[in-house]
């Protein structure tokens, strides 16, 4: 039933994919005359350029090769480029219907353009060009976000803790060596108590993460009180199990609706991702079963990927909780859809006593481009001031 649930999904996807790659390439086929030279470069890299992402996907099942990267790369970029191309499909067609009521286009387009119409698809082509390389450098260059929290309870040995937090670093073909070895020093630099990583470190297939041997980075990481991590719907997509095991075997301490003490007093809590009886058929456990052996006066630090259960870590006296999975919409506009699906879409926000931050991820997933956000370590200062009841013996 549920393979059936997964085939049913990507017939959608890919069906609402070969539409809006069908309504670009009819639009800018018309500028381009018939038996030209011209418009047939057009169809042949429309075509490979809109097949590149599923194809090389779908090699990479078959057989992981320098094929599949070049065609998963390529797919990738043109994720990004898509999505400005629609929009000035859509916007350039809605001036078309306002000019077919009130014409306009005469005065303010010279008529030599409207003998060269090809000159219209190619400028969007090259202007799409330059914003997906600018959103690719800046995707390259995360950012340290810092902020000191104030708990309102103490710990018997620690004043403050110093937490680094990066989510969603979708370790693949995308993600590779270099890049991973820059965050590992990126996260080394900031000399952080403890790493916490709220979900989707590996993007989906576990193949490539292998073949690079990536895991083996993450020895690099310095931190005296451990690396945490949660879940996240992507290990869930390509077979969590698989992807908890490898992880693990690399020094990332993955919890799955479990609690550990790694200090006196100071709990880390790891959520299955809440879709996880979706894409596995394991509901996860509730926030109250996990931490009903933890004192009330001990403080909880809770990484839950999805930022969508902060009613539920409220009730359970959460002090803390991390999330990611927004990557605050990635590009824009999708920014404004992630604001309005979820509690918090990136940044930091204060829930009655519970403190969270929502990060936006520090890789990408599918394109490697950022175009309104950037990616960000995160740098938590986590302060205790309130006092500690006296222990009875």
């Amino acid at each position: 039933m549920r393979q059936v649930q997964f085939l049913i999904f990507f017939i959608i996807v890919l069906g609402f994919y070969g539409l809006v790659n069908w309504y670009i390439f009819s639009r800018g086929l018309m500028s381009f005359e018939p038996g030209t030279g011209l418009r047939q470069a057009y169809v042949w890299a429309f075509w490979l350029l809109a097949i590149s992402y599923p194809l090389g996907r779908i090699l990479e099942k078959l057989y992981l090769s320098q094929l599949s990267d070049f065609f998963t790369w390529a797919g990738s970029f043109w994720l990004a480029a898509m999505v400005y191309i629609l929009i000035a499909v859509i916007a350039f067609d809605l001036l078309r219907i306002v000019n077919h009521f009130v014409p306009f286009f005469e005065k303010l387009i010279p008529s030599e353009l409207f003998q060269r119409p090809y000159f219209f698809t190619i400028s969007v082509a090259t202007a799409v060009f330059l914003l997906v390389f600018a959103g690719h450098l800046n995707a390259l260059l995360p950012r340290t976000n810092q902020l000191s929290i104030t708990v309102n309870k103490s710990l018997p040995e620690t004043r403050k803790l110093r937490i680094a937090m990066i989510s969603d670093i979708h370790l693949g073909t995308v993600i590779s060596t270099k890049r991973l070895s820059r965050m590992i020093e990126h996260l080394n630099s900031v000399e952080p108590d403890v790493i916490m990583i709220p979900g989707d470190l590996v993007d989906e297939d576990l193949e490539p993460v292998v073949k690079q041997n990536l895991g083996a980075l993450f020895s690099k990481l310095n931190a005296p009180l451990g690396v945490y991590a949660s879940t996240g719907n992507h290990e869930y997509i390509g077979g969590a199990d698989a992807a908890v095991d490898y992880l693990r075997a690399h020094g990332i301490k993955v919890l799955r609706d479990t609690a550990v003490q790694i200090n006196p007093g100071l709990w880390v809590i790891g959520r299955n991702d809440i879709e996880s009886n979706r894409f596995a058929g394991k509901k996860r456990k509730s926030l109250a079963e996990i931490t009903k052996n933890i004192p009330a006066e001990d403080v909880r630090i809770v990484l839950d990927h999805q930022p969508r259960a902060y009613e539920e870590a409220q009730e359970q006296q959460t002090d803390l909780i991390l999330s990611g999975h927004t990557h605050h919409g990635q590009l824009w506009p999708f920014n404004y859809i992630t604001q309005k699906m979820f509690p918090l879409s990136w940044g930091y926000k204060q829930f009655g006593q519970m403190h969270a931050y929502v990060s936006s991820g520090i890789g990408t997933w599918g394109p490697p481009v950022r175009i309104g956000n950037r990616p960000e370590v995160v740098v938590i200062t986590l302060n205790f001031n309130g006092k500690r009841p006296a222990q009875s013996y």
